[in-house]
């Protein structure tokens, strides 16, 4: 597979199976989409070649077969097994008929699913997962099991899930807003880092609305060029002179400009500038989530050492009137001060990994935009010289019809 500079960046930084022996490597690619079912069943599958030297792969490369639901699997199986890392998001599926099984949809979705494996493949901690492992590696059989056997949180329906995900949303916006009071983490460092990255969401999700504007203005100017051409080139079929032959170049090269900002430079767009930013925009969300488990965490780490407080008076009272009852109350203390030690090493583990996956996150996030706005000035330069170069090979055209 070919990839544009924007999605080599986003993809992660990956190791060449060229590369020495020595050197482990991890690369995958999501290729070749196709159109399978019909109807409400109809879906897209995917060929996902693995190529690496790591020694608990069954060996140099593999080539399995998946849909989408394989990736959703594998998404939400890494985000209950690693709390406090930011797991790469998952491009939307489409609700609507009409988009689904669209070139262009199927070219962004594969895209984005590559984007989203490569991070997973790239990442010094979740590329060691058992369950990359069986997504890279597993028949499509087993696969299908193992996505059957799903339990918890994963059994719920997609309505359920987009409630749980809008709760966490209120939630976390509710306490970052400052409109309610629960029992929550206030460190300095931590409300900055909320703050920063419900702002980051808005102006990001603003630059992609404006992105998709851009897309749609480039596709409503090749029309209109392209309607224009149309009635040029009859109006120059109604001449037979020099004036009717100009005419119809300046038709000819109004069509062939429609092309380049309709097919050419509308997609160019959406793909390396609007689909990063909607990228981004997904991946503040995740971090969002991962706010939100902190949270849950860091709640819990408070409600059992309020309880471990408790319980710690109950058996002081009993110990000091001899109950017969010490040794349960004692018993359940101690299970309670385990469970409360897990708690407390359980947040202090995401807190540390929630710092680090930030610096990660910004590096990265540095460099992917600066390549998506780099290929969009490219991009613009190039097709403005284009339209400049086509209008000016007329003009001696039409300056001698005009002098004439």
């Amino acid at each position: 597979m070919t990839m544009n500079p924007t999605n080599a960046s986003l993809s992660g930084s990956m190791q060449s199976p060229r590369s020495q022996s020595s050197q482990p490597f991890l690369s995958v690619s999501v290729t070749d989409p196709v159109k399978l079912g019909n109807g409400v069943q109809a879906y897209i599958s995917y060929r996902v070649i693995t190529q690496t030297n790591f020694p608990d792969y069954q060996g140099p490369e593999k080539i399995v077969i998946r849909r989408y639901s394989d990736f959703v699997w594998l998404h939400d199986r890494l985000f209950e097994k690693y709390k406090g890392i930011f797991i790469p998001p998952l491009p939307e599926k489409s609700a609507v008929e009409k988009f689904r099984f669209s070139a262009e949809f199927i070219e962004m979705r594969r895209q984005a699913l590559d984007i989203f494996i490569n991070r997973i493949a790239s990442h010094h901690e979740l590329q060691q997962s058992e369950d990359l492992r069986t997504f890279l590696q597993a028949d499509e059989e087993a696969m299908e099991r193992f996505r059957a056997q799903e339990s918890g949180i994963f059994k719920k329906k997609p309505s359920d899930l987009m409630q749980i995900f809008k709760d966490v949303q209120s939630k976390v916006s509710d306490v970052v807003l400052g409109k309610e009071k629960p029992v929550e983490e206030s460190t300095p460092e931590y409300e900055k880092m909320k703050h920063y990255i419900f702002e980051l969401e808005n102006h990001l999700a603003e630059a992609q609305k404006h992105a998709y504007r851009l897309v749609k203005r480039h596709r409503e100017l090749g029309q209109s060029l392209s309607d224009f051409g149309k009635a040029v080139k009859l109006l120059g079929d109604c001449e037979g002179n020099a004036l009717g032959k100009a005419f119809s170049e300046l038709g000819a090269k109004s069509e062939t400009l429609s092309i380049k900002l309709q097919k050419e430079q509308a997609y160019q767009i959406l793909m390396n500038f609007e689909e990063p930013l909607k990228d981004y925009v997904r991946a503040v969300q995740s971090i969002k989530a991962t706010i939100a488990e902190r949270a849950n965490a860091f709640r819990r780490q408070c409600e059992l050492a309020e309880t471990m407080k408790l319980k710690e008076i109950n058996l002081d009272k009993l110990t000091l009137t001899r109950s017969d009852k010490v040794a349960e109350a004692q018993h359940e203390y101690n299970e309670l001060k385990v469970e409360s030690e897990q708690a407390a090493q359980t947040f202090e583990t995401i807190v540390r990994l929630m710092n680090e996956e930030m610096v990660r996150f910004q590096e990265q996030k540095t460099k992917d935009m600066g390549i998506a706005f780099h290929e969009f000035a490219k991009g613009q330069a190039r097709l403005a010289n284009g339209i400049a170069d086509a209008w000016r090979s007329l003009i001696p055209k039409l300056e001698s019809c005009s002098s004439s």
